[in-house]
């Protein structure tokens, strides 16, 4: 099929001259990419810069597959890499899940996925030579022009290619991902994923894992993404030890957040993805993500899972993250605890601060509307009976 996104092939074939590899691995993720491709040229109404951006992020995840393949020719011994006790983080968007990630990843013997690595996936190099790497400059570089391009992005949600990023940007190898929906209006796409196994994603999640932590096999591995709230069963067949931690804070206050981020993220690439339409979506994709989530936790060991609250965490950073490894039973020490501690002050006044305002009214939603979405969600995490 030709859109104006161009065609399937057209874009393997860019991405492969653009690398000069052609090994994109398993074809699994075609029928996805394809359904994805399909839904961008008749729901989302693209502008000009939004078929742009969007052939460019195609054009990403394909040739990140290929260098990921690339990688495992070169080391193959990755493929038998053992990845225990994986700690997640996990919960409704702008709930802290960012801020406890990176907090949970200053710890010596925990690792994270670095931004830089996740679109040049190879045994993390000792993090002397990552700036002359060219990958990590051309990742610089890109984030340089985001900011320029989208200065209020930084208050809202920083980036730089040394910081541990969301591993939605391993599991949209497969093209199976809700990351395509933060910045598109994509009905198609949306049910035609809410139907299918999650399994290809974390598939390529784990692939992903074990190049990066190659060299690295004694650290734990901490990650972190929102869309894991659709994807538990697949996430814990995949990692049956798997430590989870979900994030909370009230949803009316999230949905109004995260629909700003994603209407500032997506800013003039589509004549539909209007603010209305972007509250909407974000409130249907997010009570389905928590609901979904809440029924399958029911499934695992209470023991895997820990809750951290958004208040708790703001009030006392340093201590949540203390709760955190006595739970899960992780060695810990004074030297981790300053750490944590330093860096969260220093969160508070550098670059790095959140400064970001909006309303559900920004969105054409009502605080009932919100309330009655998550009505389960919000009656077993915030109710007056509620173990908090």
């Amino acid at each position: 099929m030709t859109t104006t996104l161009g065609t399937l092939e057209e874009l393997h074939h860019a991405a492969s001259a653009g690398t000069g590899l052609d090994d994109f691995g398993n074809p699994d993720y075609r029928e996805a990419m394809q359904v994805l491709m399909e839904s961008y040229i008749h729901d989302a109404g693209l502008t000009e810069a939004g078929v742009q951006r969007i052939r460019a992020m195609l054009g990403t995840v394909l040739e990140t597959r290929l260098r990921l393949r690339q990688a495992y020719t070169r080391w193959p011994k990755a493929a038998d890499v053992a990845i225990r006790r994986p700690l997640f983080v996990t919960g409704l968007p702008r709930t802290g899940t960012t801020a406890l990630h990176r907090l949970l990843c200053l710890d010596p013997a925990h690792q994270g996925l670095e931004h830089w690595l996740t679109e040049a996936p190879q045994p993390r190099p000792p993090k002397s030579s990552w700036a002359d790497n060219p990958d990590h400059q051309r990742m610089q570089q890109f984030l340089d022009a985001h900011h320029e391009a989208k200065p209020e992005m930084k208050g809202i949600h920083f980036m730089s290619p040394d910081m541990v990023e969301e591993c939605w940007r391993a599991e949209r190898l497969s093209m199976r991902s809700i990351a395509f929906q933060n910045t598109a209006h994509l009905p198609t796409y949306s049910d035609w994923l809410a139907a299918r196994d999650m399994a290809p994603a974390y598939g390529a999640h784990r692939e992903m894992l074990r190049m990066i932590g190659l060299d690295d096999l004694d650290r734990r591995w901490v990650l972190k993404s929102p869309s894991h709230l659709f994807g538990l069963d697949a996430l814990m067949a995949t990692y049956p030890d798997a430590l989870v931690i979900q994030t909370h804070r009230h949803p009316r206050t999230i949905v109004a957040s995260v629909s700003s981020l994603n209407h500032s993220a997506s800013a003039g690439t589509s004549t539909v993805f209007t603010a209305d339409v972007v509250g909407r979506d974000c409130l249907d994709l997010w009570a389905r993500g928590a609901e979904t989530f809440r029924a399958a936790r029911q499934k695992y060991d209470s023991a895997q899972f820990a809750d951290v609250y958004y208040e708790d965490f703001v009030a006392d950073a340093p201590g949540v993250v203390e709760a955190i490894y006595r739970q899960f039973g992780l060695p810990s020490s004074r030297e981790v605890h300053a750490g944590v501690a330093a860096s969260h002050e220093q969160s508070k006044a550098d670059e790095r601060r959140p400064v970001h305002h909006y309303s559900l009214s920004d969105f054409g939603l009502t605080e009932s509307e919100v309330d009655a979405k998550f009505a389960g969600y919000v009656d077993e995490y915030f109710s007056a009976t509620a173990a908090h």
